[in-house]
């Protein structure tokens, strides 16, 4: 799982993600982990009902983006480790699309640092999500939750 970020549907999970932070060398400096779990909605932000959720991404690009978020992010002051995987492939409402962990000394290091990685991911990475709904099937734009017909 090392230096990669991009995973298929059910090859990563929380506990492998925490079990990867608390190998960290600096654990000693850890008093707080904090984790964000992104999981496919099942309205619109319109109110229609979704159905399933595909996500795609440039893996290659994908993860260099995702590394670079958390290397960055790793260096903010009481921060230890930074963790973003986010698996492809086609899902259910309800199912885990992304894992966002941060450990650090204090809460208050971690949970603005946390929010960044989100925030950050959502922009940043090569990563579609494609809605199919009641009404039809959408490519899902994070930063103004409009779509676009597939």
């Amino acid at each position: 799982m090392r230096g990669l970020f991009v995973h298929r549907k059910g090859e990563v999970t929380l506990e492998d993600i925490l079990r990867r932070v608390k190998s960290n060398p600096r654990i000693r400096e850890v008093g707080t982990i904090v984790c964000f779990i992104g999981i496919v909605r099942g309205l619109t932000r319109s109110g229609a009902l979704v159905e399933k959720m595909e996500v795609e991404a440039y893996e290659e690009k994908a993860n260099e983006t995702l590394a670079k978020i958390c290397k960055e992010l790793s260096q903010r002051e009481g921060i230890v480790d930074v963790q973003i995987h986010h698996n492809i492939g086609s899902f259910d409402v309800g199912e885990e699309l992304v894992y966002v962990v941060v450990a650090g000394g204090h809460r208050e290091h971690v949970f603005p640092v946390l929010v960044e990685a989100v925030e950050r991911y959502k922009r940043e990475a090569e990563l579609w999500k494609k809605e199919y709904t009641t009404s039809g099937a959408y490519w899902v734009n994070d930063e103004n939750g409009k779509g676009m017909d597939a």
